[in-house]
Parts: C-alpha cells; sequence; structure tokens
C-alpha cells in the first residue's frame, strides 16, 4: 500500500525524524571518560519533565513494567500492603505484579470509565489507623479506556488521612503529555516509558523518586539485583551505569528532552488537551459515547464505545486493512466494546484530523449509521478556533 501507516495507538507513538536521526549513531565505550557528558545532563533534564527538584531520575534499559517492578521491590519489604483501585488492564496489571512479587495486595474494584474514587481513598486511609498500607499504586492515565485519574486529588485525601504511605504513580502515558507535577503533588514514585509522551522506541524505563523513597532503598530487605536503585545511585554520581546503556535510545533521549523543553511543558500539555478535545468533539458528532465517564477524559487516548451490535474489532481491522491507519483495540473487560484513537506524542491538528477522517470512513465501512463528514467537520471548527 503506497503511503506510510499511520500510528493513532496510545503507544508506542510516533517518532520524529529528528529522534531517529540523533539515534543513528555508531556503538562506542560506555566506560569511556566522556559518557557521563552523556548521561548526567540527561538525568538532570529528566527531573524537567517530571517536574522535580527535591526527586531523582534513574534512567533503565527496561520498559514501564519494570518501572514499576522498581518501585515496588526497591522500597518496600516482602508481605507489605499495598493498595490500588482496579479500573483498567494496566490498573489490573500492576496489582497483579504485586501479588506476584509476594504483597499483599488489597484491591477496590472501580467502574472501567471511573478514575480513583478520592472519598473512598480518604475514608479507607482514615480506617487504617495503624498504618498497615505501606504504598497507593495509583495508575495516574488508564489508556485501556481512556481515563485520567486526580493525583493531586489522591494526595489531597491521604494527607487529609494523615497517612505515610508512598504514594508511586504510574504516569507511563502521561509523563511528558498531560500535566504532572511530581514535588508539588507529593509523588514518592513516578514511573515513565520511552515509548508515548517522550516519542521514543520502547525499551526505556524512566523513573523518579523522592527523597522518603530514596531513605527506604536503604533499608528495604526484598531481593533484588537489575532493578536495584542502589547500583543505579552508586554508578550514576559518577555518570556511569551499573550495566550496558542502551546507547541509540540515550541519544534519541536527548533530543526528546531538547524538543520537549524547547516547545515548554505548559504547552506541551495544552497541546494534547487540543488534540484531545477536538477528537471528543468529533465522538460526539458521529453520535457515540466515550468510554471515560464525564470528569476523567484523558487527553492522550480515547476509547469510543461501539453499539452492542457492533464489533470494534471490525472497525479496527477496516481501519488497518483498507486505509493503513493503526487504532487501539479494546483489552479485557472492554474487548470488542471499545476502540481506541490515540492523540499522544508527536503530533498536531492536520495529524488529528487524518486519524478522525480515516475512523469516519472504517465506521461508514462496517455499517455504523452516521453522517459522513461530521466528525471532521466539529473537529476542524474547534482546532480552527482555538489555534493560537
Amino acid at each position: 500500500m503506497a503511503g506510510r501507516n499511520h500510528l493513532y495507538i496510545p503507544g508506542p507513538t510516533n517518532v520524529p525524524n529528528e529522534i531517529l536521526n540523533a539515534m543513528h549513531v555508531a556503538m562506542e565505550d560506555h566506560r569511556s571518560p566522556v559518557f557521563p557528558k552523556l548521561l548526567t545532563p540527561l538525568l538532570e533534564d529528566l527531573k524537567k519533565i517530571f517536574r522535580t527538584e527535591t526527586g531523582q531520575a534513574f534512567i533503565y534499559p527496561a520498559t514501564g513494567t519494570a518501572g514499576w517492578e522498581i518501585a515496588l521491590t526497591n522500597t518496600l519489604n516482602p508481605g507489605d500492603k499495598v493498595l490500588i483501585y482496579r479500573f483498567g488492564q494496566f490498573s489490573h496489571l500492576w496489582a497483579e505484579m504485586a501479588k506476584r512479587l509476594g504483597f499483599e495486595v488489597e484491591i477496590h474494584q472501580v467502574p472501567w470509565g471511573m478514575g480513583i474514587p478520592l472519598d473512598q481513598l480518604e475514608a479507607r486511609l482514615k480506617e487504617d489507623s495503624d498504618h498497615t498500607i505501606k504504598a497507593v499504586l495509583a495508575t495516574h492515565n488508564e489508556t485501556a479506556t481512556g481515563v485520567t485519574s486526580d493525583i493531586a486529588g489522591v494526595r489531597k485525601a491521604m494527607d487529609a488521612a494523615s497517612h505515610p504511605a508512598f504514594l508511586f504513580v504510574d504516569g507511563v502515558s502521561s509523563i511528558a503529555s498531560l500535566e504532572f507535577r511530581m514535588d508539588e503533588w507529593g509523588v514518592d514514585g513516578a514511573i515513565s516509558g520511552s515509548q508515548k509522551g517522550f516519542m521514543l522506541p520502547a525499551g526505556g524505563a524512566f523513573v523518579a523518586f523522592s527523597q522518603k523513597a530514596l531513605a527506604a532503598v536503604e533499608t528495604s530487605t526484598y531481593p533484588r539485583c537489575f532493578l536495584d536503585l542502589k547500583d543505579q545511585m552508586t554508578n550514576n554520581a559518577n555518570g556511569y551505569t551499573p550495566y550496558t546503556p542502551n546507547l541509540p535510545l540515550l541519544y534519541g533521549l536527548r533530543k526528546a528532552l531538547d524538543m520537549l523543553l524547547e516547545e515548554g511543558l505548559e504547552n506541551v500539555y495544552a497541546r494534547h488537551h487540543r488534540l484531545a478535545e477536538g477528537t471528543r468533539r468529533a465522538v460526539a458528532a458521529w453520535g457515540m459515547k466515550e468510554c471515560a465517564q464525564p470528569g476523567f477524559a484523558s487527553d492522550t487516548v480515547t476509547a469510543v464505545v461501539v453499539s452492542e451490535d457492533k464489533d470494534a474489532r471490525t472497525v479496527i481491522s477496516t481501519a488497518f486493512s483498507k486505509y493503513n491507519i493503526s487504532l487501539g483495540a479494546g483489552l479485557s473487560e472492554v474487548a470488542g466494546k471499545v476502540f481506541r484513537i490515540g492523540h499522544v506524542g508527536d503530533m498536531n491538528d492536520v495529524s488529528m484530523l487524518g486519524a478522525i477522517a480515516g475512523v469516519e470512513m472504517a465506521l461508514l465501512d462496517s455499517g455504523f449509521d452516521i453522517v459522513p463528514g461530521s466528525g471532521v467537520a466539529a473537529a476542524i471548527e474547534y482546532y480552527r478556533s482555538t489555534v493560537k
């Protein structure tokens, strides 16, 4: 098929040519005297993306899933209790990981399409007067349902309950895209990955920890090796890594950080909101609904619900086979019930109009009763009225 595949999934995202070019490098000695000139500024500039001055950032040649494990095994002890709200596939997977690692996991089920219920969290933490809960695991952006939770509100609930638990946040599909303020929100562990807002290939786990969390590393008895933060801290202090780094990814990260900081994080957040809002208006114009309930809509991915007599997988396969567009599939409990439009990373208004037009054609071809051009028109009007 002529032309390129259009990637409109919530990750991996499109990698800009500037980053691809930056990654096209010869291998070099990662123990050389000049390597710290690459790594040390990366770690400092990552802190700017996490919005932390007091925390410390780390880079692992891994994925966001490894970031979950890093947070749990470096700060807690075997058998510790963690609290998590399950409202999508990725909060589910984090809970399952904690179980498999031997932690006591207290799971509260939330209808898919909603986020963390702050009043319930505050009440539960107030009940825990003995402070048996050692960490709250909060999924900031649940891509399976297109839901974003209020992490600032989570911290307020924890403070209102005067609870000392760690606040660990899965920001894999939010950090570098959505508003995230580690210090201001009192986040103890922030977890991200390279393949979404950072606009890189998968294979980089970018994490940051508060001083409270780093102090707990010294007393944690959980067995660990490759993911041990102590090894990272010791080696990073001299500008090196404990194990072989992914050099092309580091050079790509250098360019990605430069691009994000040049655009300005507030502008990055605003751009993602505009892209998302145009998409949401298109969905409404089609007469369809989002999976996310009011107040929880994500600015990096929109999950669109199909009627009970339709299968979202038909839309996805039609979009791919006929129009060379990749859309996100529904996962687990929403498989076949939703398709997902990613609007994260290296995208602009015209990028999203192409996505919306392609989805519209796939919907029409799949027998959906929508007005041709309605979604595109709604998005165009919004983008034109808000462009600067």
